[in-house]
């Protein structure tokens, strides 16, 4: 038995209240070496205050293995306990039938009967305390998110574009600096076409007043930028996007602001003395940085910034004067506007002081609002209730991409890296991921596909299987395609030709198998599993009675395939082609 192997941590992501009475226990162990786990468990009190009653350890809850990720294999149980309060260990046993018990205080021998009798042995739950639980907004589950790039989605009021503005060309590819008139009445001007899409959330990269086509370089957060309009247009935009059953994410850009506010303008005029001096981390005054050929970098800069970019300076969050100014900020938006979810900019690097501020201001004016962190790697310390609802998964999607699309990784490892990702987080934790294939940081997936229709349909079918919200980047729909910044930024395409057109009727019926089959996809068990010899992966989903089956052929050979789709491709007389798949559903 290989003790090393075996490994569980309490009031985490391996024991959390999944309901208000459920609670979800994981025991992580070396792969292939337990054969079994059985989870002892009951009242703590009642080893010694109810002589009464049988010994909670003598009647165990098997343990279910429900994902390996080549290094451990990772077993879950969901319990009860009327009393709320909960004692457990676990007993495992091994291939060779040897046989151990491991509790809080290590590992003791099956019949070790004072330590057994003895409820300061055992992990512990000592109150299933709802308001410290995991709380997952429900609208969310049933989200597909559309990303619009507000610049660059459509151009509505050609009376507000800016100086020097480009023709919409969709074909076209632009630089860092330009302007091609995007604006917010272009996206009322088409809320029924993504009404008839079937998406239901809207994500708005940066509204606010800014220099830059991309708004990350706040000057004013109050403030709609006049390029895309103004309050009142915004808000007509949110309720008209409210009734048609749409719900309304901003950026906020709280990492840095931009270096036309009025705060950084005015330590760069007073320096030391400026009274907004402690809302940045200014290393040498004064505030200084020398040019260069690319407008976003500059290495020798006297203060922090975002990355090297010298005109987006680093805010001071742990100063409580920046806090209520962010908080004020965030606040406005919801009240004001009703906005429904905040997407939170270089979140990982603003301290979690502020963001648990943060997350109890939102809650207190909508007790369901979504709060998105922009986090590229593993995320746990974010996730645990008390910060955000969920982050941008792209570990999560960068695995699929390598496995489906750049053949970099075989389908037993991505059913790997996918299980480890699967485990860092709940189980409502999971199905609140943001996942993304492509967006305005990455780019588009048509392009890292280098064009081939076949495997990007493949690869948007897998994401929409899987746990979070799937999104769609604006354009993807249609094949658009854009390598990295800012050629992912191109103009939407508003005249798509047959072959785009087709793929817009690929991701409308997507669209609708996900929204038809919400429920199940959101809450219901998910089994991984590779087929032998890199030939495909095969995903199920089962709820009460209902059962999803879908089959990625990943290899270069068909696959024998009997089940019938709702949804396929590749699938012609019961064999399934190399990047093909089918999805069927079972009642």
């Amino acid at each position: 038995m290989n003790l090393a192997g075996i490994y569980h941590r309490p009031e985490s992501e391996m024991a959390y209240l999944y309901t208000k009475d459920v609670m979800h226990i994981r025991l992580k162990t070396a792969q292939d070496d337990i054969n079994q786990v059985l989870l002892l468990h009951g009242d703590p009190y009642s080893l010694s205050s109810r002589p009464d009653l049988p010994k909670f350890y003598k009647h165990p809850t098997p343990m279910k293995k429900i994902h390996s990720d080549g290094v451990y294999d990772y077993w879950q149980a969901a319990i009860t306990e009327p009393k709320r309060r909960l004692a457990y260990a676990f007993e495992v046993t091994d291939q060779n039938g040897s046989q151990l018990i491991y509790a809080d205080k290590g590992f003791i021998q099956p019949t070790d009967q004072k330590a057994l009798d003895d409820a300061n042995t055992y992990f512990r739950m000592p109150y299933f305390q709802d308001i410290d639980a995991f709380h997952a907004p429900k609208w969310v589950e049933k989200t597909v998110w559309y990303q619009i790039f507000p610049e660059r989605f459509a151009n509505g009021d050609s009376t507000n574009d800016p100086t020097g503005t480009k023709p919409w060309d969709s074909q076209t590819h632009p630089g860092r600096q330009d302007f091609y008139g995007g604006d917010l009445q272009g996206v009322i001007d088409h809320l029924d076409d993504l009404k008839k899409l079937g998406v239901n959330g809207l994500y708005f990269n940066p509204l606010f007043k800014a220099p830059s086509n991309h708004k990350y370089d706040t000057q004013d957060y109050y403030q709609i930028d006049p390029h895309f309009g103004d309050a009142q247009l915004f808000k007509k935009m949110v309720a008209l996007a409210h009734q048609k059953g749409m719900r309304v994410m901003l950026d906020a850009v709280f990492n840095h602001i931009g270096d036309q506010s009025p705060m950084w303008q005015d330590v760069l005029k007073y320096g030391q003395s400026s009274r907004y001096a402690d809302w940045f981390h200014v290393n040498q005054f004064p505030a200084t940085y020398t040019p260069t050929a690319n407008f976003e970098f500059a290495k020798d800069a006297t203060y922090d910034t975002f990355d090297y970019t010298p005109h987006m300076p680093k805010l001071n969050t742990a100063n409580p004067a920046v806090q209520n100014y962010l908080l004020d900020i965030a606040k406005y938006w919801v009240r004001e506007f009703d906005i429904d979810a905040w997407r939170l900019d270089v979140a990982n690097e603003i301290d979690h002081h502020f963001w648990r501020r943060f997350h109890n201001e939102m809650l207190a004016l909508k007790d369901d609002f979504y709060i998105l962190g922009e986090i590229w790697h593993s995320a746990q310390p974010w996730l645990n209730g008390d910060e955000f609802t969920g982050v941008m998964n792209y570990d999560y999607t960068g695995a699929i991409i390598s496995c489906l699309i750049n053949h970099e990784l075989s389908s037993q490892g991505l059913v790997n890296q996918l299980s480890r990702q699967l485990m860092l987080y709940r189980d409502q934790t999971n199905a609140m991921m943001f996942n993304v294939l492509d967006s305005h940081d990455t780019a588009r997936i048509m392009t890292v596909a280098h064009g081939d229709d076949a495997l990007v349909r493949q690869t948007l079918a897998f994401i929409f299987l899987q746990p979070g919200c799937p999104s769609i980047y604006y354009g993807t729909e249609y094949g658009m395609t854009g390598s990295s910044d800012p050629d992912c930024r191109k103009p939407m395409n508003w005249q798509p030709d047959a072959k785009a057109l087709a793929m817009y009727g690929f991701v409308h019926d997507l669209i609708k198998l996900r929204q038809k089959n919400w429920q199940l996809i959101a809450q219901g068990t998910l089994s991984l599993a590779a087929l032998p010899d890199n030939q495909g992966i095969v995903i199920k989903r089962q709820l009460h009675h209902k059962q999803l089956t879908a089959v990625f052929n990943t290899g270069r050979e068909s696959l024998a395939c009997q089940l019938a789709p709702i949804i396929s491709q590749g699938l012609q007389k019961e064999r399934l082609r190399p990047k093909g798949f089918m999805i069927a559903i079972q009642e």
